[in-house]
């Protein structure tokens, strides 16, 4: 599992695991019921023992990992903040570019319009040095063939960041 992803995941209210993982699957759908609960607690150890968030235990004083409620420290907060900001791609996952979209809105720490926005400038600007480098190339030419799919991949891209602007277009005006 992404370490942003749960940290941004955390960005909005401290929370137990569990609750992270019920807002995961949430978020994410049929795709999110294959996650494996461990695989959440493994990585919010992780993050734990990098700085990036804190663990108390919970007030009704159980000994349990699940009952633990972790909470970004500053220095999980800028990481986050630097996800929220990153547009390389194909780097991100779909799902991943969603999670982003949907994190940064329920915490408050930017505009998902504005990410879509960001990042559909970026897939112009690979599609259009993406297309120069395929039209320069003979025709038949194996690195021919390579180009074009990744100018088929990044209109694909885009035509789905339209998708997400309007949905989150629509959220906005409360339609």
């Amino acid at each position: 599992m992404q370490q942003e992803v749960v940290l941004a995941m955390l960005a909005k209210e401290p929370s137990h695991g569990y609750e992270l993982r019920a807002r995961l699957r949430d978020a994410l759908g049929p795709l999110g019921e294959a996650m494996n609960a461990g695989q959440v607690y493994v990585t919010l150890t992780r993050l734990e023992r990098a700085g990036l968030l804190t663990a108390e235990r919970s007030a009704d004083g159980a000994d349990r990992a699940d009952r633990k409620v972790y909470a970004l420290t500053p220095d999980g907060q800028q990481r986050v903040a630097a996800w929220i900001a990153e547009t390389s791609w194909p780097k991100p996952d779909l799902a991943e570019f969603h999670l982003k979209l949907i994190a940064a809105a329920a915490a408050g720490l930017a505009d998902p319009l504005a990410i879509v926005d960001t990042q559909r400038r970026e897939l112009l600007r690979r599609l259009r040095d993406a297309q120069r480098a395929a039209m320069a190339e003979p025709e038949h030419s194996a690195a021919a063939l390579l180009l074009e799919g990744i100018v088929l991949r990044l209109q694909a891209d885009l035509r789905w960041l339209e998708a997400c602007e309007r949905t989150w277009t629509q959220r906005r005006s409360g339609s």
